[in-house]
Formats: C-alpha cells, sequence, structure tokens
C-alpha cells in the first residue's frame, strides 16, 4: 500500500503532476509544478475563447468564474466581497499600498526581512509624498520583534506592513502576533503572504491583517499571471484605489464616479480568464486536499531537508525563525550559488538562486551572499531528495 504522509495520496499527487516526470522540482517558492485540473481549465477556457470569442467565452463561463471568488474567500476565511482578482502578488499589494491618501511625515513600519518590491514602494512614497519609513529590527531567531513592533508605534503610522515569508529562507514572520499590536492600535496591517499562501492555512480573522496580497504561482500551484488582493470590508471605504476603470468604478455625470461598494474596485476590466479559472482550480486542489495536511507536509519535507543539508560537507544552511517552512537556503564552499543553480539544472533538478538585493536590509545586516534555495511542496518524493543531496555530495 502506498504510504499517505500527513493524509496525503503522493503517488496520486504525483501521477497528477505531469512535471514530476520530468524534473526533481524544489522551485516551488518560484512558480510550482501545475497538477493537471489547473492545467485543463486553462486550456478549456483557451479553447472556448478560439471556438466562439473571448467575449462570448468569458459569458459562457460566468458561474465558474464568479465561483473563484468562493474558493478563495474559503481559502482565507473571508467574504467574497473582500476580494480583487489581479494579475500577480506585486499589482495587488501596489494596489493596496497606494490605496492609502499619503501625507508628509506618515509613516510604515516594516520588517528588516521585507520583499525589494514592497521597500521600493515605500521609497518611491518617501521621494513623492515625503513619509518616513521605519524598519522594525530582527529579534534573536531573525523574525520581527514584536515588541520592538509595539515600541515603535506614535501617531505618525499609518500603515504596518510585512512579508509572512521572506525570499530568502524559511522563516515565518509570527503574523498573527503583528495582526494583534495593529488591531490593539487601530493600525491597518498590510500582509504579503505572496510566498505563504498554499502552503500554510491562512485565515485573515486570526492573522488580523486587514490587507493580504497573494499569487497563484507559488504555493499555490496555479498559473502564472494570477494573484488576489483581500480587504477587510471594514477598511474598504478609507481607500482609494490608484486606477479607476469601467469595472471598478461608475461614471455617473461628467463631473463625477463612483466606485464599487466591494473589493472588486481594485479590479480593472480586462483579465486573463482562461488563468482565472485555472487559479480557481488550482485553489479548489488546495482546498480538496486541506491546509492544515499541506502545511504539516511541507513543514516535514523542508525540516528533513535542512537537516540532510546540513550534514553535506560544505555546505551552510541559512534559514532562521522560530517557525520554518518550505524554503531552505544554503550556500556551498567554493561554488556560487548561480553554479550550483545551472549545474543541479543540468541533472533536471530545479533550484533558484535568492539574490541579497531581494531582502537588502537583512542581506546586509547577515552579511549574507548569493544563497541557493530550495523550496519544497508535498508533492517532492525521497527519492527526488536523494536525488539533490546526492548531487550536491558530488558538487
Amino acid at each position: 500500500m502506498t504510504p499517505k504522509p500527513n493524509g496525503i495520496d503522493l503517488q496520486r499527487l504525483r501521477a497528477d503532476t505531469p512535471g514530476c516526470a520530468e524534473v526533481a522540482h524544489f522551485n516551488n517558492a518560484g512558480a510550482a509544478l501545475m497538477p493537471r485540473p489547473v492545467v485543463e481549465a486553462q486550456i478549456a477556457h483557451l479553447r472556448r475563447e478560439a471556438e466562439i470569442g473571448g467575449y462570448e467565452a468569458k459569458a459562457e463561463a460566468a458561474a465558474r468564474i464568479e465561483a473563484v471568488y468562493g474558493s478563495i474567500g474559503r481559502l482565507l476565511n473571508c467574504g467574497t466581497d473582500e476580494i480583487a482578482l489581479v494579475e500577480n502578488a506585486t499589482v495587488a499589494w501596489d494596489l493596496a499600498f497606494h490605496a492609502f491618501d499619503w501625507q508628509p511625515g506618515d509613516k510604515v513600519l516594516t520588517a528588516e526581512a521585507e520583499y525589494a518590491s514592497n521597500y521600493l514602494a515605500y521609497l518611491h512614497a518617501r521621494q513623492r509624498y515625503g513619509i518616513e519609513i521605519a524598519a522594525v529590527p530582527s529579534d534573536a531567531s531573525g523574525q520581527i520583534d514584536v515588541a520592538a513592533l509595539a515600541r515603535m508605534l506614535d501617531a505618525r503610522v499609518k500603515l504596518i506592513a510585512i512579508t509572512h515569508v521572506p525570499t530568502n529562507g524559511g522563516l515565518v514572520n509570527p503574523a498573527a502576533e503583528v495582526g494583534k499590536v495593529a488591531k490593539a492600535n487601530g493600525i491597518p496591517f498590510l500582509l504579503d503572504a505572496c510566498q505563504s499562501a498554499g502552503q500554510i492555512d491562512l485565515d485573515v480573522e486570526a492573522l488580523g491583517c486587514d490587507l493580504l496580497s497573494a499569487t497563484g504561482r507559488k504555493y499555490l500551484r496555479g498559473p502564472r499571471g494570477t494573484g488576489f488582493l483581500y480587504v477587510r470590508r471594514s477598511l474598504l471605504e478609507q481607500l482609494d484605489p490608484p486606477f479607476p476603470d469601467l469595472h471598478s468604478a461608475r461614471w455617473v455625470a461628467p463631473d463625477r464616479y463612483v466606485w464599487r461598494e466591494d473589493a472588486r474596485r481594485f479590479e480593472n476590466w480586462e483579465f486573463n480568464h482562461a488563468g482565472l479559472l485555472g487559479l480557481g482550480a488550482a485553489v479548489d486542489y488546495a482546498l480538496a486536499l486541506g491546509l492544515p495536511a499541506i502545511e504539516d507536509r511541507v513543514a516535514e519535507l523542508a525540516s528533513d531537508l535542512r537537516s540532510r543539508l546540513a550534514a553535506v560537507p560544505g555546505i551552510d544552511v541559512m534559514d532562521l525563525g522560530e517557525n520554518r517552512c518550505g524554503l531552505c537556503t544554503f550556500t556551498l564552499a567554493g561554488h556560487a550559488a548561480s553554479e550550483v543553480a545551472q549545474k543541479l539544472r543540468a541533472q533536471a533538478i530545479n533550484v533558484s538562486v535568492s539574490d541579497p538585493n531581494g531582502t537588502l536590509l537583512d542581506a546586509t545586516r547577515r552579511g549574507l551572499p548569493d544563497l541557493v534555495r530550495a523550496s519544497v511542496h508535498y508533492y517532492n518524493s525521497a527519492d527526488e531528495m536523494d536525488r539533490l543531496i546526492g548531487a550536491l555530495e558530488t558538487l
């Protein structure tokens, strides 16, 4: 009988994933391998577009498109009116951030391990509006220091914004604890869940976040070019999205428009509907497996991988945090990270490279070089782990 780790039928899931026959894929924090239902949902819609036209295919799929909002609502424990579907996680995050009415002297509190794209937006807002950026220091474990965050609060703090799982390691920031501080002080909380959605069981009520951005392509195993934004209903009227169009707003007089009354005011009219249906299929696939089971399986695989990596001569594992997830980062003495990734790729083993510029504050503080990043998912097998470790030992 096939073992079912954490209740997950590994043999069935690998058979459901065509890429497993081609590669040992440890780049799930980049873009995970899509399962067949996700691929088929997209292809079926593209065929209908070719057969009857794009507008007509969208109209025909209206109920299935609407169902995607319900699936994401179940994923996050929120209402369908609190979800906007967008092109990717960066678009989702930027739409949320730039919807605030930034004024000179407003302050953003973030974490040292904040993602580069987000921090660039802070710098841009500082240059354009005169806001202040303050990075909360990390504690001894490497995660955001929640006590320090509370001490840094003052009347000028307009937003707390952190990355849940930073790009450069397995750290899981204590988002729920940050959420408690934010809620107690009446400060909006924006959570970048780009790398946690799909591998960690996310509940926006438990997390206490008011805004959450995520992508489809990573741990949700959805298509590239898909993402979503959660906006808490009670915050919606305080936000002014930067890009109105005829989908997100209504032109009611020659000199006046009104926003939609739900989170879809952050959407625009044109969208890749095949990708959207693929995203819905990916979320449904994850929900059917159960996010607690996925989270347990991914954490178990990652813990095993870190232990095995640490036993390889010349490898230093660089992950921090009290709680860790599916991302494993390391260096191999005498080999640049890009060289390691290239040589593994030649053996059909996929990893990625984490550039220090992706988390410049944390990388500078820790003196990090380029890191090899191996990110596991529930469909990775023991044989694939053996292949990865054997290849590294050979190097």
